[in-house]
């Protein structure tokens, strides 16, 4: 398959955004299996780092299996990945996970969403050949506007905290600082050994802070909670070796208007899985508004 191929990118980011959309309810109903409360920061950042160990150690793997000579890095580029996996995967999930656990599904899709602004403000200043003008600006206007109309009436409202809604625009900022350093630091490394190195280094850099301090008897497994844990691994696994496989043949912000799949499809799945959600016009509108966005900002 040709990755250079716009058709290709295309494909590629929406079905990613989709596995990281179906992370939200999934998370949701991960916690609810296994019992972890919403201040319990601790438990928290154990299953995030099981669920990015697992994930990286699959993709590592993979590469011992079949493409070896891909896992060989070079001293220097051990330091990019330390930092890679202390943003992309250590602060980002350590936000997200924790900011999850203290909104509503809905409000985390929404915030979620603004890292394709950041992600496309950050470029401007980085690219020369990747600015910003008023079909981008317009183009993300009428994406954002499509996720409020998806979500209006449905708990969003303007209350804000902290460790809520604050952790999910720091968890938004952070995956928009690793796609960025994906595309600039990257080059060198193969993209799937950036994605198993990145996740498993920063799994363990948050099992190493936590686990000392993880009560006995945190974790009330059960079947579903494992399937869950195993599933939101392997979306992970898939989906950020897809992405910046796909972010080492186009520009960053041409692929990352298309998380805003992430949030739309995140409500779409939350109905179909969590009780209390319901489907309604807006959720209609708001795929017209996205899909417009998105033509706006690839339009030549």
């Amino acid at each position: 398959m040709d990755l250079s191929k716009k058709w290709v990118m295309v494909v590629i980011a929406i079905f990613c955004s989709v596995l990281w959309g179906s992370a939200f309810p999934a998370l949701k109903l991960t916690y609810a299996e296994l019992q972890v409360e919403s201040s319990d920061v601790t438990a928290q950042m154990v299953l995030a780092g099981i669920r990015f160990l697992i994930a990286g150690l699959i993709v590592i793997i993979g590469l011992l299996i079949f493409n070896r000579s891909a896992l060989i890095v070079t001293r220097s580029q051990w330091g990019v990945l330390l930092l890679f996996g202390v943003i992309q995967t250590s602060l980002q999930y350590l936000f997200f996970y924790i900011g999850v656990s203290n909104t509503t599904g809905i409000q985390s899709a929404i915030i979620t969403s603004s890292n394709t602004f950041f992600t496309i403000l950050i470029a401007h200043f980085i690219y020369s050949n990747d600015r910003l003008n008023w079909q981008k600006c317009i183009g993300l206007f009428a994406g954002f506007i499509g996720i409020i109309v998806a979500n209006w009436g449905q708990s969003f409202d303007a209350n804000f905290t902290l460790t809520g809604e604050g952790f999910m625009f720091l968890s938004a900022f952070t995956s928009a600082v690793g796609t960025i350093m994906a595309k600039q630091m990257g080059k060198g490394i193969h993209p799937f050994a950036l994605s198993g190195w990145q996740l498993t280094i920063g799994a363990l850099i948050l099992l190493v802070i936590a686990v000392p301090f993880l009560p006995a008897g945190s974790f009330h497994f059960t079947p579903l909670a494992i399937g869950l844990l195993i599933y939101m691994a392997l979306l992970s696994a898939v989906a950020f070796a897809l992405w910046y496989s796909i972010l080492m043949y186009h520009k960053a912000s041409h692929v990352g208007i298309y998380k805003f799949f992430v949030p739309v499809s995140g409500v779409g799945l939350s109905i179909m899985l969590l009780p209390g959600e319901s489907f309604s016009i807006q959720i209609a509108f708001a795929l017209i508004f996205v899909a417009l966005g998105i033509y706006l900002v690839n339009r030549k």
